[in-house]
């Protein structure tokens, strides 16, 4: 378990947001409860996603962490660890508030940095990530109803 000391949040702050990451783009925090916090997010370059689930303490929160490769299956396309994060508000004024802390691999929740800052007025849409699927690779919502207009044309004899 990581040393990291809870402490209490800043004045009005709160664990729901859109938090970026240079390496790990945009993670979706929504807090269910007093404590409990289920997130996801995607990459940048959107060849992986992820999903945490834990509980704060104050201003930090501990959860696990499963990340999931798009396009790849067998036991190498999902990772899983646990991870802390600490909430933290810089000095003076208009500033961002931001979350630093660490995921670790299987049961280590020390191992990478993971460092963002919480976007303003933007709401955590953690469904707007998606595992794979058709439209991952640009396929078509074939059972949807945005249908071509038009009639169907017969066959075409081969010529």
């Amino acid at each position: 378990m990581a040393q990291v000391q809870s402490g209490d949040m800043p004045s009005g702050a709160k664990w729901d947001g859109v938090y970026f990451s240079e390496l790990y783009g945009n993670l979706h925090l929504v807090a269910k409860g007093s404590s409990h916090v289920k997130g996801k997010w995607e990459r940048p370059h959107k060849d992986r996603w992820g999903e945490i689930e834990g509980d704060a303490t104050g201003d930090v929160l501990h959860f696990t962490w499963t990340e999931r490769t798009r396009g790849l299956v067998g036991p190498n396309a999902a990772k899983t660890g646990k991870g802390y994060f600490k909430y933290k508000r810089p000095e003076g004024t208009n500033v961002d508030d931001t979350i630093a802390g660490e995921i670790g691999r299987g049961g280590n929740e020390v191992g990478d940095p993971w460092e963002a800052v919480k976007q303003r007025n933007i709401p955590p849409d953690p469904d707007s990530i998606v595992g794979s699927g058709a439209a991952d690779v640009g396929g078509g919502d074939w059972d949807s109803e945005n249908k071509e207009k038009g009639k169907p044309e017969g066959p075409s004899s081969p010529n």
